[in-house]
């Protein structure tokens, strides 16, 4: 794999092949190189956040995340579009997980939950 295109889904046996280092490289580069403007200090959380959403992509065992991507694509979202809706739900998540006062499972329920009520609206209203 030689670059990396949010508006193509990346094969996923090569994608999972690379290092994780070299996934983010590869989404930095495509922002650097698409000259889209991220604050500095959002640039390296960008490209993780992109990452993650792609690594959930190319699982097999991703299909709730997979299913979201599908259906805000058909729902008008262009790919790049629905990856960054997926990925506000995942800082979401994340963050929710960061303060919580409960000790963490493994359920990632509210995740999935909150990615089948993701729609484009909702991601535009923030």
């Amino acid at each position: 794999m030689e670059c990396y295109d949010p508006e193509v889904a990346p094969d996923s046996k090569e994608w999972l092949a690379l290092d994780e280092g070299e996934r983010t490289l590869m989404v930095e580069q495509y922002h650097r190189d698409a000259r889209i403007k991220l604050p500095k200090r959002a640039r390296s959380l960008h490209a993780m956040i992109h990452t993650i959403v792609e690594n959930q992509l190319a699982l097999d065992d991703q299909m709730i995340v997979r299913g979201t991507l599908e259906r805000l694509m058909r729902d008008g979202l262009a790919r790049h579009q629905a990856v960054h809706a997926i990925g506000s739900v995942l800082i979401e998540y994340v963050h929710d997980l960061l303060h919580a006062r409960t000790p963490s499972t493994n359920d990632h329920a509210p995740y999935y939950i909150a990615l089948q009520q993701l729609t484009p609206e909702r991601w535009r209203d923030g």
